[in-house]
C-alpha cells in the first residue's frame, strides 16, 4: 500500500489540470470536455424546440445526461490523482468509459432527434439495439466504479479520514448505479399488454404506480403521482461527490486539532451509513409506489428513526471528544 497526500489540485491551473487528465484517460477526459460543451447546446435546444417526448421537452434528457456525465468524469479523472499502480488496467478501464459515455450521450441525442424515447423503448428492433447498447455502456460504467472502488481502499493516503471519504463515496455511488436496473423490468401494465397481444413497445420505467410521462417535479421529472426510482439513483450516485468534499473538511487544520482521528472517523462513516440510509429509504419508497413529495406515516416514521440514530451516533461521537 502507497501513502498519498491529498494534492492541492485547486491551486494548480486550467492547463495543468486539463494536462494531468490527459494524461490520466484521454478517452475519460474527452468525454467531460464533449459533454461540457453539449451543455450549453441543448439548453438552447431545449428553449427551441417545443417537442415532448414522454412528459418532458425532448432536450432535457440530454441535457440532465450531459451535466451528470460531465460532473462524474471530472469527479472520476480526480480521484485517479490518489490511485498508485494498477496503470495499465487503469487505462484500459477509463479508456472503456470515456468512450462508453460518449456513446451514451450520442444515442440518446440520436433518438431525440428522430423524436422518440431512448430509455426503456423496444418498439423496434433498432430501437431495441440502442437501449441495448446504453445498458451495456452504463453496466461497463458501473464495474468500473466499483474497480476504482477497490483501488482506492488499497492505497494509504495521508489522512485515513478522508480516505474513508473517497472509499465510501464511491462504493454507495455504485449502489446507487446499480440502483438504475430496478428500472428495466417491464411493469405490470406492459406484461399485460403484450400477453393481450399488444406487443411490448416498452420494456421498464422510472415511475412505480403512476405513468413516465405524468406529472413531475420541474427539471427533474421525478413522478409527482407515484414512485420514482430516478429519486434514490440521482442520491446514490453523487455520494461519490458530497462524501470525498464532507472527509475533506474533517480534514481541516482546526478540526484536526480540535477533534482525534478516531473521532473524525467516527464522523465520517456515521455520514456514509447515513447516506447509504437515505438512498435506501428513498429506493423503499418508490418501491411502494409513493412519490418523493408525498411520504406517508410509515416513510415519515423511518425517516425519523433514520434521523435520531444519525443524531445520537454523532452526539456520542462529538461528547466524547469534547471530553478529552
Amino acid at each position: 500500500m502507497t501513502t498519498i497526500t491529498v494534492a492541492p489540485a485547486l491551486t494548480r491551473s486550467p492547463h495543468r489540470l486539463l494536462t494531468r487528465a490527459w494524461r490520466y484517460s484521454p478517452l475519460l477526459t474527452l468525454a467531460a470536455l464533449a459533454n461540457l460543451a453539449l451543455i450549453p447546446i441543448f439548453i438552447v435546444a431545449a428553449i427551441l424546440d417545443p417537442r415532448v417526448i414522454t412528459g418532458a421537452l425532448a432536450w432535457i434528457k440530454p441535457l440532465k445526461f450531459a451535466i451528470s456525465i460531465t460532473i462524474f468524469c471530472a469527479t472520476f479523472l480526480w480521484m485517479l490523482t490518489f490511485v498508485r499502480g494498477h496503470s495499465w488496467l487503469v487505462k484500459v478501464v477509463t479508456s472503456i468509459i470515456g468512450l462508453g459515455l460518449l456513446i451514451e450521450i450520442a444515442l440518446i441525442a440520436m433518438q431525440v432527434v428522430r423524436g422518440t424515447a431512448s430509455h426503456f423503448n423496444t418498439s423496434s428492433a433498432f430501437d431495441t439495439t440502442v437501449y441495448s447498447l446504453m445498458g451495456s455502456t452504463i453496466t461497463a460504467v458501473s464495474v468500473s466504479t466499483l474497480l476504482l472502488g477497490i483501488w482506492l481502499i488499497r492505497q494509504k493516503l495521508a489522512d485515513p479520514v478522508f480516505a474513508w471519504g473517497l472509499r465510501l463515496g464511491v462504493l454507495i455511488s455504485v449502489v446507487g448505479m446499480l440502483l438504475g436496473f430496478l428500472m428495466t423490468s417491464p411493469t405490470e401494465d406492459q406484461l399485460a399488454a403484450a400477453r393481450a397481444g399488444e406487443g411490448l413497445p416498452r420494456a421498464g420505467a422510472h415511475a412505480v404506480g403512476a405513468a413516465d410521462d405524468g406529472p413531475g417535479l420541474p427539471l427533474l421529472g421525478w413522478s409527482t403521482e407515484g414512485g420514482d426510482l430516478r429519486a434514490p439513483h440521482f442520491v446514490g450516485l453523487h455520494a461519490m461527490q458530497i462524501l470525498p468534499v464532507l472527509g475533506g473538511l474533517l480534514g481541516i487544520a482546526g478540526i484536526r486539532q480540535r477533534w482525534s482521528q478516531r473521532g473524525r472517523l467516527g464522523l465520517m462513516w456515521t455520514a456514509g451509513l447515513g447516506y447509504l440510509g437515505l438512498t435506501l429509504l428513498l429506493t423503499w419508497q418508490a418501491l411502494r409506489g409513493q412519490s418523493i413529495i408525498a411520504p406517508d406515516a410509515l416513510t415519515l416514521t423511518a425517516a425519523g428513526l433514520l434521523l435520531v440514530l444519525l443524531l445520537g451516533a454523532a452526539g456520542i461521537i462529538l461528547v466524547r471528544e469534547q471530553q478529552k
